[in-house]
């Protein structure tokens, strides 16, 4: 056993001789060692102190041989401490005490007058199992906490703006119910975040969560995806499968992108939906399935009905409850804390130092219109990480964005010095499409005075 690799042992016997000679010894291997001869001082020491091991004799002076005392004193340290190790020592030892010991909660058994050796080692031993409990605990902790961050109501939609919070309010109020939900929003808004959001919330939070990308599925292969095939149906159907429909069975199915289905396709999910039942291709078996369906999608769904390339039907039947995501644009109070967030992510990532994001950079997030919403601000975080060079993140480090909204013009009709010169310094940056060398030698600058300026006007 390695010198000093225990912090706390407590010795209980009413042998003082022993006691002397145990701490002795074991003051080597641990940083504290606590003698005590009154085993009633036995709950006091362990309820204020953390011991990695309690040496306890068997046999004090009320009985000396039946090991009693022994049994009773290591009930009263598994009571408090369920976790304990306790290695109990006695003179009149035999098998039928140790294996009782050993029911009773006992780590191990040594025998006195013992031999140096054989008690270290049993330390060593003592040790190594005190180190698994602690681990067990840790990582019980640690998925207790897990647990608690994965159900936390929206743990990883960031957002405190006002357009956010009425999300989170529907969201509250639609998630315990099973009543069908449609997303509308843009590319990159999050709308597959908000269904899982409903799905954790909701009563089958327990059961699976089956997302489908409607856009991305062929005609041909539309209802082998979702419904399911058995073998032989079809040349390239080698064996039975279940479909989307099936796997999401007591759970919940979000279809994603579903304003991309053609008319006869979206007739067949309409029955699907109606008859709360599909059947496999190749297969004259209705299958029943109980589901909790969410859609999505980043088309005009209303004005489709309109233009008669969406039912109105499958409309009534899929949106009970609609949820409208903002675009980031108009969400621009939840940019610096989505920018932190994503910072936080690649930062850890890709093993950088990061302090934040500087002013400027702020600055120019918020101005910056965002057509690509969350998911291009995301990206725009990671690049910047990756070449950035500095502790924190300045407007420099954006300099593949333009910092104006494209519907944006820059404005002449002033005689501001400044403002003349920022509106240059901007147009020149855009002309050469954030190359901060170029942009500098087109105004006659130096990079470190373009640089300067940058900072200057938070461009």
């Amino acid at each position: 056993m390695e010198e000093k690799n225990l912090d706390k042992i407590l010795i209980v016997d009413d042998n003082e001789d022993l006691l002397f000679a145990a701490k002795m010894l074991l003051k080597k291997h641990a940083k504290e060692v606590t003698i005590e001869k009154d085993p009633r001082r036995i709950p006091f020491l362990i309820n204020n102190n953390n011991f990695d091991v309690v040496l306890l004799d068997m046999n004090f002076t009320e009985d000396t041989t039946s090991g009693k005392e022994g049994f009773h004193w290591l009930k009263k340290i598994k009571e408090i401490d369920p976790k304990a190790v306790v290695i109990l020592i006695t003179a009149f030892g035999d098998v039928e005490m140790a294996v009782q010991a050993l029911k009773e909660g006992a780590t191990d058994f040594i025998l006195k007058p013992w031999q140096n050796e054989k008690l270290l080692a049993t330390l060593s031993a003592a040790i190594k199992l005190k180190e698994s409990y602690n681990q067990v605990d840790k990582l019980s902790s640690r998925q207790k906490q897990l647990q608690a961050d994965l159900k936390k109501p929206f743990s990883e939609i960031i957002g405190s703006s006002a357009s956010m919070k009425n999300v989170f309010s529907i969201i509250e109020k639609v998630a315990k119910t099973d009543a069908n939900v449609l997303i509308l929003g843009e590319n990159g808004t999050g709308k597959e975040l908000i269904a899982r959001a409903i799905h954790d919330q909701s009563e089958r939070n327990d059961e699976i969560f089956v997302g489908v990308d409607m856009g991305a599925i062929t005609e041909s292969l539309f209802e082998s995806e979702l419904f399911g095939h058995k073998k032989g149906a079809y040349t390239d159907a080698k064996e039975d499968r279940a479909g989307r429909f099936e796997l999401a069975d007591n759970g919940t199915l979000f279809l994603d992108e579903i304003g991309n289905l053609s008319m006869p396709l979206q007739s067949k999910l309409l029955t699907a939906l109606q008859k709360r039942e599909v059947t496999r291709i190749g297969s004259n078996k209705s299958l029943p399935i109980d589901i909790r369906l969410i859609c999505a999608t980043n088309m005009p769904i209303h004005n489709m009905i309109m233009e008669s390339t969406f039912r109105q039907d499958l409309l009534y039947r899929i949106n009970t409850v609609e949820i409208f995501l903002p675009p980031l644009r108009d969400r621009q109070d939840d940019i610096p804390i989505l920018a932190e967030h994503f910072l936080k992510i690649y930062a850890a990532k890709y093993r950088k130092e990061f302090k934040g994001l500087k002013h400027s950079a702020h600055q120019l997030l918020q101005r910056y219109s965002w057509p690509g919403n969350i998911r291009e601000l995301q990206h725009a975080i990671e690049r910047a990480i990756i070449m950035a060079e500095g502790e924190e993140l300045d407007s420099r480090d954006f300099f593949f964005l333009s910092a104006k909204p494209a519907n944006e013009k820059i404005s002449t009709n002033t005689l501001n010095l400044d403002e003349v010169e920022k509106n240059m310094i901007q147009k020149a940056i855009d002309k050469n499409s954030g190359n901060i060398s170029k942009a500098a030698k087109e105004l006659g600058l130096t990079r470190a005075s373009l640089y300067r300026r940058l900072e200057k006007y938070g461009l």
